[in-house]
């Protein structure tokens, strides 16, 4: 008798099942933790470096456990909203017995401390939990007794030779090509299916190693591909925060959408959830930068048209999805000049929050110990005026007021509305000036942006508090003008200009600060118009360096930072060079010998100092290569600076974000010191294409 076939589900999950190799000692933890008992763990941490392995055994996990009879819930921490709300949320309604999985977790992990103190004791002692991220668990959980009696940790490594050669022999791969395959790709999963997939297409003949693992099986695989509408949607689906069938018919054409959805699924870089498609981080970056350095024409032109639907779904979506549409918009940010202001490498510590009855406590203290009591009665004034323009943004862990957000919504202000806050009597007196309201139309002004662990920096929270501002800019019907304020505007100005929201006044404060406020007229600045404002520019564009500030006042941190990334980038150019604020900074001034003359040459020799000590340490010497052949010799672009050191792109971007935080804290550390820095002495006509002790590559 012939054998009922089996369904897709099932033949999915057996073809897994056959190409799965290795993390024996991890099924065995994970089937005894199914299996409960005494001893057995309630919850497993799997931690490991980004294509290890993890979304893999997380699926095999999910296998065994609908094996078992166990409901399964996965939930992707890199789609989930970050926040307590937002992971419970996911799981609304799931059984107790349940198999929670999360992915990804390194996207919300500011959650960690809430997820160990209120939400996974109040769990059923039957539901068993496995996260699994790139970051080992905080001492949250190792400090505490209880937890370690009930916590797994399984850290995730590369498979060993003999696994590495029985995935690659599962995947077809000749014993021949094999052998190269394992001396170029190690252990790592993926990068051997990468390899895999390329090899075993009958392309494994004249297959040959490359230093460059990554970013040259990936041009292999783009190269590949089938047609231009194949590709159009591999860029999307890399461009893109999650890619849904819907978004690509709106991007392709309703023919093929689905075609290249289902397309898109079969590649071994992608990966899905519940709110779409998405590729692995490393492999969409490196598409990404690949078009983009490629044919910035054909990037800023999918950038738009990408832009254009997300813009619409933000605007139309209903209230509870309205805040991951932002998102999603948002995410086309992370490149180009202003990626500063949007790449978060760390979400989930703060959520936001509306103000309840009992906060107004809590607002007092922040704005009292940030601003002054000028600005607490200012505060004290809208909290009974206009409640609802409060955000509350609370630390996750122990759900206490953390900073918050006034965002006024204003028609025609009472003459007592103006009287006591003189910031709204600037801003309504502008607007009036340059083009007053009509009936029906509304004007939104960010009076406050209290944050007093990060008070006017570049933070978390202050990205909260953007989503929300661009969630009201597109989705407010009536909408005339909005205000920002900012006591920092040399920090805020490039972003703010890059919005279309152009510096309208300055206004003195008692508490020392000057506040700029910057306006835009929505009514002459469609939100189409708006957004193509925003292109991300060149692969190779700079941001725009902040204005020098004067001399009485000492930098912030933000500032700071910025400034050492500025006299790097203009390293070579000595004019710019020498009108950068860090020549006023305190470690500059409090050299032996300086004078305003010698400034710019003492320096130069300090950052070479600072970067030669990198070198110097073991842990930095990578980054240290990094940060000299980028600014120290003569490289057109980034891109170029890569391909001299012989790094994936994304690779090398991500060692520069190291250099410039360790150089950015040395330097720090020198400028709030209080002693001057020996340097080198300095001599006339110094070699400025290659400091002493940096070696040209």
């Amino acid at each position: 008798m012939k054998r009922e076939a089996k369904s897709l589900a099932e033949r999915l999950r057996w073809a897994r099942e056959r190409a799965f190799v290795g993390r024996s000692a991890q099924l065995a933890v994970f089937r005894e933790a199914l299996a409960g008992g005494d001893g057995a763990p309630a919850v497993i941490y799997v931690h490991g470096p980004g294509g290890v392995g993890k979304s893999t055994l997380l699926r095999r996990f999910a296998d065994e456990s609908r094996d078992a009879g166990r409901p399964v819930v996965e939930v992707n921490g890199r789609l989930v909203d970050p926040s307590p709300a937002g992971v419970e949320a996911e799981v609304a309604g799931a059984p107790a017995d349940a198999v929670l999985l999360v992915d990804a977790f390194e996207h919300c992990q500011g959650l960690e401390s809430w997820l160990v103190d209120r939400f996974l004791p109040a769990l059923s002692p039957r539901t068993l939990v496995v996260l699994a991220g790139r970051e080992a668990p905080s001492p949250t959980w190792t400090a505490d007794v209880a937890w370690s009696e009930i916590l797994a940790v399984m850290p995730l490594g590369d498979l060993d030779e003999a696994e590495a050669a029985r995935l690659l022999e599962l995947r077809g791969v000749s014993p021949a090509v094999r052998r190269r395959v394992l001396r170029f790709a190690g252990g790592h999963p993926l990068a051997l299916n990468l390899a895999a997939g390329i090899a075993a297409d009958g392309n494994g003949g004249d297959w040959t190693p490359s230093p460059d693992v990554l970013t040259a099986l990936l041009q292999q695989m783009v190269g590949d591909v089938p047609s231009p509408t194949h590709r159009l949607a591999l860029e999307v689906a890399a461009h893109a925060m999650t890619t849904t069938e819907g978004l690509l018919r709106a991007m392709i054409g309703p023919e093929r959408g689905a075609e290249m959805f289902t397309w898109l699924r079969r590649l071994p870089i992608a990966d899905w959830g519940r709110q779409g498609l998405f590729l692995h981080e490393l492999a969409g970056d490196a598409i990404d930068t690949d078009l983009r350095w490629r044919d910035p024409q054909a990037y800023e032109e999918m950038h738009r048209r990408l832009g254009h639907i997300l813009l619409e779904q933000a605007r139309t979506a209903p209230p509870a999805e309205a805040m991951t549409a932002i998102r999603e918009l948002t995410y086309l940010k992370r490149y180009g000049s202003m990626g500063e202001y949007f790449q978060m490498r760390r979400e989930g510590d703060f959520h936001e929050d509306t103000l309840r009855p009992g906060d107004h406590e809590a607002v007092r203290r922040l704005i009292a110990r940030t601003e002054g009591p000028e600005s607490a009665a200012v505060v004290d004034f809208w909290l009974e005026r206009q409640p609802e323009a409060f955000w509350l943004y609370r630390d996750s862990a122990t759900g206490e007021a953390a900073a918050f957000m006034t965002w006024l919504r204003i028609s025609t202000p009472s003459e007592d509305e103006l009287a006591a806050d003189p910031i709204l009597a600037q801003a309504w007196e502008y607007a009036g000036r340059t083009s007053p309201l009509r009936p029906g139309q509304h004007m939104l002004v960010a009076r406050f942006f209290v944050n007093p662990a990060a008070y006017g920096e570049i933070s978390p929270v202050q990205h909260l508090m953007q989503l929300r501002i661009c969630a009201d800019w597109i989705r407010s019907a009536g909408l005339a003008w909005s205000f920002l304020l900012s006591p920092f505007a040399d920090l805020w100005d490039p972003l703010m200009r890059h919005l279309g929201h152009e510096r309208a006044t300055d206004m003195p404060w008692p508490n020392g600060h000057t506040y700029s406020l910057f306006a835009c007229d929505w009514r002459t600045t469609p939100l189409s118009v708006w957004f193509d404002r925003t292109q991300p520019g060149a692969l190779t564009e700079e941001p725009p360096a902040v204005p020098a500030a004067g001399p009485a006042a000492p930098l912030t941190r933000a500032d700071f930072d910025t400034a050492v990334r500025a006299a790097l980038r203009d390293w070579h150019r000595e004019d710019d060079f020498a009108a950068g604020p860090l020549l006023r900074s305190r470690m500059v001034t409090g050299l032996p010998g300086h004078t305003p003359d010698r400034a710019a040459d003492l320096l130069r020799e300090l950052l070479t100092d600072v970067v030669d000590a990198m070198r110097a340490d073991p842990r930095d010497a990578r980054v240290h290569r990094v940060v000299a052949t980028t600014y120290f010799h003569r490289v057109p672009n980034q891109m170029a600076a890569a391909e001299r050191l012989g790094l994936p792109y994304s690779t090398y971007r991500r060692h520069l974000q190291r250099a410039h935080e360790r150089l950015c804290d040395a330097l720090w550390r020198r400028e709030t010191s209080g002693h001057p820095v020996p340097v080198r002495a300095v001599t006339a006509g110094a070699n400025l294409a290659a400091p002493a002790g940096v070696v040209e590559q």
